[in-house]
């Protein structure tokens, strides 16, 4: 089996990958001749459908009864099926983030926009913190649109030409996006520096991370927040999507600092403190919003 490993990839890259990319290009350019509002409803309707008989909503369940053990089986089948809803909302509304982006005013309702603006003034370097609520890719654009830059951490998709293409969805939002590895430290360090801003989405399993509480139980998680809060003195301001009834219309929450403890001097002790009360505010969302919130992924070992 191991000696086919080489070909199985070399075939994933020069034909499963470009195939791949065809796909994507080919269902972004039908959904972009969609109105907006159709394409999110399409892709709702689409996720909903489908998403429930995949394989990967044994994952998707299996979270729900293990963060939410109050509910019972129907109103898990139930966030499950809002959960695919909102994630195929999410990929259909790509094509249109540049429309979103020009009819803000009438898709999106903004608040808190002075504590974004308040990291450019306050001479501390600054993160911004979300998770994968709604569409997530919104974050960005509310940055921009409040003249600022930032500095986003990601994963890459592995394939690469998947990559440029939600690139050029997103368009150019004055964000500079560091793919996470070797790289994202040298990004993150000079964003620091430069007393910039950092987009971090932080809801995300890290095996490389600590184990931190959240929806009662220890999951492995990031500690990037932490890092820079402890080492750099960063303020870190919550930014929230809630996606709104009549398609792809949201409401965005920016937050005031957060609330953090204070600052020990034993640097693992309080990269630890940063980091559990970074996942009690997520935590805190997760439960007001359920339904859209990315269940899909492996936040806790099975």
């Amino acid at each position: 089996m191991a000696n086919h490993s080489p070909l199985r990839r070399t075939l994933t890259r020069t034909v499963g990958y470009p195939l791949e990319a065809l796909a994507v290009r080919t269902l972004f350019r039908l959904l972009g001749w969609l109105p907006a509002d159709t394409a999110s409803d399409l892709g709702g309707w689409v996720g909903r459908t489908l998403g429930p008989r995949l394989g990967g909503n044994s994952t998707v369940l299996r979270n729900l009864r293990r963060a939410l053990p109050g509910l019972d089986a129907a109103a898990h089948r139930r966030l499950a099926r809002d959960c695919w809803d909102n994630l195929g909302r999410t990929l259909a509304e790509y094509p249109h983030l540049k429309t979103i982006r020009a009819e803000w005013g009438q898709r999106v309702e903004l608040s808190g926009t002075e504590h974004i603006l308040g990291l450019e003034t306050d001479g501390m370097p600054g993160v911004i913190l979300t998770g994968h609520f709604a569409n997530w890719e919104l974050v960005a654009m509310t940055v921009h649109k409040c003249g600022l830059r930032m500095t986003a951490i990601y994963r890459a998709p592995n394939n690469p030409s998947v990559d440029k293409l939600l690139a050029e969805a997103r368009g150019d939002l004055g964000t500079d996006l560091v793919p996470k590895g070797r790289t994202s430290a040298k990004g993150i360090l000079a964003t620091m520096r430069a007393r910039g801003i950092l987009g971090i989405l932080a809801d995300q399993k890290l095996n490389e991370g600590i184990a931190v509480p959240f929806m009662g139980h220890d999951a492995m998680t990031g500690t990037i927040a932490g890092d820079v809060v402890v080492r750099h003195g960063a303020v870190v301001v919550p930014v929230k999507v809630t996606r709104q009834p009549g398609g792809a219309r949201f409401r965005i929450q920016a937050f005031p600092p957060l609330d953090l403890p204070a600052l020990t001097g034993d640097r693992p002790a309080d990269i630890r403190a940063v980091t559990v009360a970074v996942n009690e505010l997520l935590e805190k969302w997760v439960r007001e919003s359920p339904s859209q919130w990315l269940w899909t992924h492996r936040r806790w070992p099975d």
